[in-house]
């Protein structure tokens, strides 16, 4: 059994602990092998010399942060602590700003998959953000497009869904087709609506420089220096997928997301995302980055039952 003692030195220990104790319980509970105690600015532990040797670099990890943003947050320990190499310490550690919205709101990835989401929109003209539900992919590609219309690397944005019925029917629906879409398509107009003030977003709508439509609107047309973004890709089909990546266009900027679990499409319809993952895969020039249920920034509940039901899936199969 050997001992660590370590000081928190340089940084305000009430904001190492977090409220009620927080950031320092989900620590030690990361460490279960470890006995770990804490007195104001001093943290002790005992077990296993290896254990300890781990546990000192994520409190030093952790101090640092502190020291570099004089704040963390929950989700912030969560992610020093699941940090595996260095490329991903570097990811957690940049909190870049990729937008202020309105009212100053400062609008960031939250988490090290959408910072790699972040990172290869930078690199590469078209990446596939493949997650769960409340991951936060498609708010966070609506972010990257205001920042490239805001700085002008592109001349518009344009948001498309597939106009696929959830479990309901958009011929009941009151209107013509436009705002018979409309609610599929409110996620997106939500997005905009932080970002962008409301004069100036129906300003853009209005002359175009920013379309919200559904991917039927999509065939026929060269999208160049344009930010595009097909959400919930999972609900197109071959045909449908293969026009909407062939209509990229010169100094133009693609995301697709989407959640293959999440497939509304008819039976025996295959998805045009499953699909179009399994052929592109080895394109260098696209990038993909997977997220996973532990990067929802919903509510914490949200996480849990997508463990719930991922269990569920994986108990039917195996039946």
């Amino acid at each position: 059994m050997f001992e660590l003692n370590y000081e928190l030195a340089g940084i305000d220990p009430k904001t190492f602990y977090g409220v009620n104790n927080q950031f320092f319980n989900l620590i030690k509970s990361s460490f279960p092998t470890l006995k770990i105690t804490g007195r104001n600015n001093l943290i002790f532990a005992m077990g296993n010399q290896e254990v300890l040797d781990v546990f000192e670099n994520k409190m030093d990890d952790v101090v640092s942060f502190i020291s570099r943003h004089n704040t963390i947050s929950l989700k912030d320990v969560e992610n020093i602590l699941n940090i595996k190499d260095e490329t991903e310490k570097e990811l957690v550690f940049d909190h870049d700003i990729i937008v202020k919205g309105v009212n100053g709101k400062i609008i960031k990835a939250k988490t090290t998959n959408l910072k790699k989401l972040v990172k290869e929109s930078e690199k590469k003209d078209m990446v596939f953000a493949i997650g769960p539900a409340g991951t936060g992919k498609t708010y966070t590609s609506v972010a990257l497009a205001a920042r490239a219309l805001r700085d002008k690397q592109v001349k518009r944005i344009i948001l498309t869904r597939p106009a696929v019925e959830a479990g309901e029917s958009l011929g009941f629906l009151p209107g013509d087709l436009k705002e018979k879409m409309d609610p599929y398509l409110q996620p997106l107009y939500d997005a905009l609506r932080d970002m962008i003030p409301h004069e100036k977003l129906e300003n853009f709508i209005e002359k175009k420089v920013i379309e919200v439509a559904p991917l039927a609107f999509m065939r026929g047309r060269t999208l160049d220096e344009a930010f595009v973004i097909l959400d919930e890709a999972q609900n197109t089909t071959h045909s449908q997928m293969k026009m909407f990546l062939t209509r990229m266009g010169m100094n133009a900027k693609f995301i697709i997301t989407g959640d293959p679990s999440q497939v509304d499409l008819p039976l025996r319809q295959k998805s045009g995302l499953r699909e179009a993952m399994r052929i592109l895969k080895e394109v260098q020039e696209i990038g993909f980055v997977h997220l996973t249920e532990e990067d929802v920034v919903r509510h914490p509940v949200v996480r849990k039952i997508i463990n719930a039901y991922n269990a569920e899936d994986k108990k039917k199969q195996e039946d």
